[in-house]
């Protein structure tokens, strides 16, 4: 068992539970070290005083408010430690609710909480049962790290886990960067609920840090002296291109079928980016009064020409043009002479 990170007891009611409260997740990122390229020597950050250039040990370093640029207030740990605080050394649930009622953007670290003594059997196995039964999430505070923190307490393999909570006025608003309204056919949204559920799977425990495995294959190939890995080929998609929405949904909704044996195929086509045309009725209502006024226009200088005659004014743009040209030219002969 990992160490414990922190020792008390769930407050349950008129019941205490004491608890463990140890790590349930690792962290398998791999590190870097600051070294000096030149001889590889290891850099390391030196704690030093901005006001006489010294550097300090921990046993010097305290800590300190700053009211002002002008004035810090310091603070002890023990000082701290006097804080009157209730869930100074207890988990205490304050709340049941439905478990689908808590956003998961709330949700931070996650711990373990195993008992602390066999006297903490029944009491753990009783909260334990009472949350499977119910289908509910605790809602607790607690202290830790100096100040107080809101939990959620639930059941996972027979072991209740301790999520730390964000405080309601610690989410920010995404209102600011939501996109504006857009137009979308039906078709498009049916074909991307197929696609979820073309991808959907029962359980995500088969995935891998992809990142990760190709890091540890470089570090080997360097540490191992042999010819580093050729990086994977990706694909660019050309500036001022956009991807057609619909043929993207079918060409991804065919990917995941071929990937899951189903067979299919597709590519998605691409095309220039060009700016939302008119339809035909919005550019008749719109235009309509200043095509009739030209029309009128062009019939009368036709029949002032004498070559064009007014059936040939109406009957389109085209013919029109012709007896506008034609006239525009025996108004010019005439002059001439």
């Amino acid at each position: 068992m990992p160490r414990p990170l922190w020792t008390g007891a769930i407050s349950f009611g008129l019941v205490t539970i004491p608890v463990k409260v140890v790590s349930a997740t690792q962290d398998h990122s791999i590190h870097f070290r600051q070294v000096h390229l030149e001889d590889l020597g290891r850099v390391r950050t030196r704690k030093v005083c901005e006001l006489d250039g010294e550097a300090l040990s921990q046993d010097e370093i305290g800590k300190g408010y700053e009211l002002s640029k002008e004035q810090t207030v310091p603070i002890t740990d023990e000082e701290l430690d006097r804080i009157p605080l209730p869930t100074a050394k207890a988990i205490e649930i304050v709340a049941f609710v439905d478990a689908d009622s808590v956003d998961p953007i709330r949700i931070s670290d996650s711990y373990y909480l195993a008992i602390d003594g066999q006297v903490a059997a029944k009491p753990y196995t009783l909260l334990r049962r009472a949350l499977e039964r119910s289908d509910k999430v605790a809602v607790a505070k607690f202290a830790w790290h100096n100040r107080e923190r809101l939990g959620l307490l639930r059941v996972r393999e027979g072991a209740i886990v301790l999520h730390s909570m964000r405080w309601p006025d610690e989410i920010r608003s995404p209102e600011s960067l939501a996109p504006r309204q857009v137009e979308l056919d039906d078709d498009e949204i049916d074909r991307a609920v197929q696609l979820t559920d073309t991808m959907a799977l029962d359980s995500i425990a088969g995935f891998r840090d992809a990142y990760r495995d190709a890091l540890e294959e470089l570090i080997a190939a360097k540490s191992e002296g042999r010819e580093l890995p050729e990086p994977a080929a990706g694909e660019e998609q050309e500036e001022g291109k956009v991807v057609d929405l619909m043929a993207a949904l079918n060409a991804s909704v065919e990917a995941a079928k071929e990937s899951r044996g189903e067979g299919g195929g597709g590519e998605a086509t691409v095309h220039e980016m060009r700016p939302r045309k008119k339809t035909a009725s919005k550019k008749a209502a719109s235009s309509g009064k200043a095509t009739t006024g030209r029309r009128a226009t062009t019939g009368r200088k036709a029949d002032a020409s004498g070559k064009t005659t007014g059936r040939k004014a109406g009957a389109g743009k085209t013919t029109a043009a012709k007896g506008t040209t034609g006239a525009k030219r025996t108004a010019r002969k005439r002059s001439a002479s």
